[in-house]
């Protein structure tokens, strides 16, 4: 299977939020399997953004008048072509990241899922609804939301569909405009999307992707949107939270994680080897959410240890633009560089590698090897900072008290695992793990893939939420609408108001007996 053709890049560049393209100097986008150039895509500046969130200013209003349901319609239609074009987005994303065809269509489906799980989910979350008044009968209160207005989005190299997308779709169904920019290296993915979004009959100034560095084109999202939403770095994304509270306006992020998997005594040794190696080396290990740190019961420490770096040497590490790969490449050499950086810091203070531990310059630049240590201490710089790419170390211990003590020995809260005995044991420790998702029997996807569910960090892996109704509610303003009838706050007619004050502490009090008070 080829990678994109020219003219598919050609064709998708012209979506760009910039004026008069071809006057633009223009940035290479690499094969991630090759490192070679395979498109250009131009740079837009800070003036460009504004254009583009002016434009989406004003054509909001239109769609944010549009019911909730007409706005899904669009959505749910998008949806279906996703799953239409589900070959060409998949050559785009294995082209620009290097992962495995296998995570390549994970995204994808994600993508589908997402948009129609809140094309149809999102009307009744966004319905009107009462709620209870300040005197039972006498005030009627009612709840609605409004759009926030330009939602500004930021999205990572890592997955540059999923992420692309799926706040962006909560956005649109709340009514919102949206302004996007992808990262440098992945932009084609969301101008795929994008092609997409206008099929599927919304208008190019309600989901506009603007390319270009994050120092200018990011700042200027701050700046102008009027809610902002990143993905990324926790360093990045605790200084854009600080400019966005300067600004008064709502801010979100997924950031970072140092995600630990826990292994009872009691577990299923081998569902446990092939659920962390999924959970380890799913897009090469270029996952948040994706597990680093394993604490294995000692009981059972040595037989998983040897079946899962058996299972690791034995994984199949390839370029390709088919099924037959277990992991793809690194996305840049960047990512390369702090993996080696990585191990060998391990390495040289003391650590053992059981499987892995090389670059693989014979198969690409971008190449390093699923790669798995043992022995790791706290001076080793693997040990607390996110590698962020297919590294794991194995740290046997005596309890499952230690390994939860352990697995919480972090700033970080973004997701962990766990495989036990049974599910009432693994419930049990799940309850104990500070991070905003746990997973039983799964390293990351039961907890993602349910979209229904709330996903986000504690600690300095995140705030805010995306999917579910908090992924969607976040981009509204809520506004309560108080009648007051019959009975008026200066008075009840006929009453003297001397009277009036003096039974009103009474009168409050004896609501506490009414239903639902």
């Amino acid at each position: 299977m080829p990678k994109p053709a020219p003219a598919y890049f050609q064709r998708l560049a012209a979506l760009a939020a910039i004026d008069n393209v071809a006057d633009r100097p223009t940035k290479p986008v690499l094969e991630a399997f090759s490192g070679a150039e395979m498109a250009t895509i131009p740079v837009a500046t800070a003036e460009d953004l504004e254009l583009a969130v002016a434009r989406s200013r004003a054509a909001q209003p239109a769609w944010g008048d549009r019911s909730a349901a007409d706005r899904a319609k669009v959505i749910n239609r998008f949806s279906e072509l996703v799953h239409e074009n589900a070959e060409a987005l998949m050559d785009i994303a294995q082209a620009e990241t290097g992962k495995a065809r296998i995570y390549a269509q994970e995204e994808v489906i994600d993508v589908a899922m997402t948009a129609r799980y809140y094309a149809q989910a999102g009307p009744k979350m966004l319905a009107d609804r009462k709620t209870q008044g300040m005197l039972p009968g006498a005030t009627d209160v009612r709840i609605r939301y409004q759009p926030k207005g330009v939602v500004g989005v930021i999205s990572p190299w890592n997955y540059p569909l999923t992420l692309a997308v799926s706040d962006a779709v909560a956005a649109l169904i709340a009514g919102n405009g949206v302004v996007i920019k992808p990262d440098s290296n992945t932009p084609y993915c969301c101008l795929a999307l994008a092609e997409l979004l206008y099929q599927a009959g919304l208008p190019r100034e309600l989901y506009a992707v603007v390319p270009g560095p994050g120092s200018v084109v990011g700042q200027a999202i701050v700046a102008t949107t009027d809610y902002v939403m990143f993905t990324g770095s926790s360093a990045t994304g605790a200084a854009l939270a600080a400019q966005a509270g300067q600004r008064l306006i709502g801010f979100s992020a997924e950031l970072g994680g140092k995600n630990p998997l826990i292994i009872t005594r009691h577990a299923d040794v081998d569902r446990a080897v092939s659920g962390a190696a999924r959970a380890c080396f799913s897009n090469s290990g270029q996952l948040c959410i994706s597990i680093e740190r394993i604490y294995v019961d000692r009981a059972i420490a040595d037989e998983f240890t040897e079946k899962f770096a058996e299972h690791v040497k034995n994984m199949t590490l390839a370029g390709t633009y088919d099924f037959t790969a277990d992991m793809g490449s690194l996305a840049s050499a960047q990512q390369v560089d702090t993996v080696e950086a990585h191990v060998n810091d391990a390495v040289g203070k003391g650590a053992k590698v059981l499987a892995g531990g090389r670059r693989r310059a014979d198969l690409g630049p971008f190449f390093f090897e699923p790669t798995v240590v043992a022995d790791v201490t706290e001076q080793m710089r693997c040990y607390r900072d996110e590698t962020f790419g297919p590294l794991v170390a194995i740290y046997p211990v005596d309890s499952t008290d230690e390994a939860v003590k352990l697995a919480n020995d972090t700033d970080y809260g973004l997701n962990a695992s766990v495989f036990a005995g049974s599910n009432d044991e693994a419930q049990k420790i799940a309850e104990q793990i500070h991070a905003g998702t746990v997973n039983i029997n799964e390293g990351y996807a039961a907890a993602w893939g349910s979209t229904a569910a709330p996903m986000g960090g504690m600690g300095i892996s995140g705030m805010g939420r995306r999917h579910g109704e908090e992924g969607l509610l976040k981009y509204t303003e809520p506004q309560t609408i108080a009648t007051q009838r019959f009975i008026g706050l200066d008075g009840i007619k006929g009453i003297p108001q001397s009277l009036y004050l003096k039974l009103t502490p009474q009168l409050i009090k004896t609501l506490k007996y009414l239903p639902g008070r």
